[in-house]
């Protein structure tokens, strides 16, 4: 089922590209499902982390999702699905409100995801200083408030025992990004 779910994803988003440089968006994906295979998730999250951008950036609808990959990882797919029709920061807001409340598996792929991208971010800051931030929908402000937000709700509720190690490396992410 993942080597299905990778396929769809890279039909589904086929021609498009992150926002700094010419690198297929699927790359982010397929990097957020390799983070959260390598510590153990189950194989419907890994699914979900291959498919969590394919609802709100493409025109496949979350039914779809449902007949090609069942219940449980559209559940997923879909609690990590924004409403684009809504402000980023109201689009942010909802996904820390989730954080707070999530079970386990949701809290992974959220923070997977955030992973992925502030490491994309890091490197981007890197190569092309801080007018990187000038390409994003927020900026540093927005994007630090958002980003120490995770961190803060990521283990709100969570059992010791399924706290992945990457929430560690997510923090001290945070942290090196946002001094």
């Amino acid at each position: 089922m993942k080597e299905r779910a990778k396929r769809f994803a890279e039909e589904a988003h086929e021609g498009q590209f992150r926002k700094v440089g010419n690198i297929p968006y699927v790359t982010h994906p397929i990097r957020v499902a390799a983070l959260l295979d390598k510590f153990g998730a189950s194989e419907e999250l890994v699914c979900a982390a291959y498919l969590h951008d394919v609802v709100e950036d493409t025109p496949i609808e979350i039914e779809e999702i449902e007949k090609e990959f069942g219940k449980r990882v559209t559940e997923l797919v879909q609690s990590h699905t924004e409403d684009k029709s809504k402000t980023w920061k109201e689009r942010k807001q909802h996904t820390i409100d989730i954080l707070k409340t999530a079970e386990s598996e949701v809290k992974q792929l959220i923070v997977a995801d955030r992973f992925d991208n502030l490491l994309s971010l890091e490197k981007d800051l890197q190569e092309k200083g801080p007018a990187v931030w000038g390409i994003f929908n927020a900026g540093y402000e927005d994007q630090k408030w958002y980003n120490e937000s995770i961190v803060d709700m990521m283990d709100h509720g969570l059992q010791k025992e399924d706290r992945p190690p990457f929430f560690d490396e997510f923090a001290a992410a945070v942290k090196r990004i946002f001094i």
